[in-house]
């Protein structure tokens, strides 16, 4: 056999095994399908749905089929920012976030042909129909309101695609710029308005402690000026006392010149016979006592009757020690019985028995003109 022909023959059968050996790899290769543990993927062949890879190693059709993975965990989905109107009129932006989470990969498969995007969309419409539908106060303040109003939305849509919607989080609700400085406008105020009312209460707290000092001030002021009054009715108690002590002296001193103007008088008379009373003639021995520094006269009665006893009672001369005591006494006593005591003293001297020396006097002179009269009819 020609040695060329039989070199090209062993070429040509090498060729062909290689050519096969490399169709071999490449059938299994395209008999194997890996599929990821945190996913599924659906398989085909010609074009006909046939099941679901299950994670790990498969065996399938080579040539002739197709593979399409989903994603098995929770997917984050971006709704992009939206536009939207306010039952008030008011315009506002916002956008949020999507969890979902794929439950049944046949029917997000065959199904719906993009599930994110088609989650999306739905998203996005939805949450512009919600914000229309509330105030403009409320997309602000209503957060989780808002949220569970798009995913009761997004349940039964995706639920029939097989994708479960996990939680919806609205991020962002702007209002326009118009709106916004007319908010911080009404914060400005607001805070004008607290400030005014703090400053108001601070006032009214101060002008109530202040009246609370006036008045701590004008209690303690009376109470000086009640103090001040008892004081000065004890010191018009005890000056009493001392006058009437005075007029004890003084009384008898002017007794005396008045009998002795009345000896005068009934001297130059022209009568030779005279009766004077006891009194007087004990009082005219002790004067002349006293202005001579000598022995005059001298009489028991002189020494025993300084004055009688009415005298005493009207003068209230048996009653000063008394007097004084209870003044001592006095200053011991609570504030209410020394107010009381000092008011009864200076209201008049006729309760403590003190009689001036102006009306002994006068009382005096009518009994001794009295006595005149009446010796002048006896004779």
């Amino acid at each position: 056999m020609d040695p060329v022909l039989q070199l090209g023959l062993e070429f040509g059968a090498a060729t062909i095994g290689l050519l096969f050996l490399l169709l071999v790899i490449i059938v299994v290769w395209q008999s194997v399908e890996i599929v990821d543990a945190y996913e599924k993927k659906a398989l085909t062949v010609f074009g006909e749905y046939r099941k679901l890879l299950e994670p790990g190693f498969n065996i399938i059709p080579p040539f002739v089929s197709r593979t399409y993975p989903f994603d098995m965990r929770t997917q984050t989905l971006d709704v992009p920012r939206q536009e939207a109107i306010t039952r008030d009129n008011s315009p506002v932006t916002a956008d949020a976030v999507v969890y979902i989470k794929v439950m049944d990969a046949k029917k997000a498969f065959l199904e719906v042909d993009n599930y994110k995007k088609a989650v999306s969309n739905l998203a996005q419409t939805t949450l512009r129909a919600v914000l229309g539908d509330m105030e403009l106060d409320d997309t602000l303040n209503k957060r989780q309101e808002i949220n569970a109003k798009i995913r009761t939305e997004l349940d039964e849509p995706t639920d029939e695609w097989g994708i479960r919607v996990e939680s919806v989080e609205v991020r962002e609700v702007n209002p326009s710029k118009d709106v916004q400085q007319a908010m911080e406008q009404q914060t400005s105020a607001e805070r004008r308005r607290r400030a005014m009312i703090l400053e108001a209460q601070g006032e009214r707290r101060s002008a109530v402690e202040k009246a609370e000092g006036d008045k701590q001030s004008n209690i303690i002021r009376a109470q000086g000026e009640k103090q001040s009054q008892i004081l000065e009715a004890q010191g018009d108690a005890i000056s009493t006392v001392l006058r009437a002590r005075s007029a004890e002296a003084m009384g008898e001193r002017a007794i005396i010149e008045r009998g002795m103007e009345t000896l005068e008088a009934i001297g130059q008379g022209e009568s030779t016979t005279f009766v004077l009373p006891q009194e007087l003639t004990s009082l005219v021995g002790r004067y002349g006592k006293q202005l001579s520094g000598a022995d005059v006269q001298e009489m028991e009665a002189l020494d025993a009757l300084e004055f009688d006893a009415e005298t005493r009672e009207m003068l209230g001369l048996d009653d000063i020690e008394e007097i004084l005591g209870q003044i001592d006494e006095a200053a011991e006593m609570d504030v209410k019985q020394l107010e009381e005591e000092a008011e009864a003293i200076k209201a008049g001297d006729a309760g403590a028995g003190i009689r001036s020396a102006n009306e002994v006097i006068e009382e005096m002179d009518e009994e001794i003109d009295e006595e005149a009269e009446v010796e002048t009819d006896t004779e």
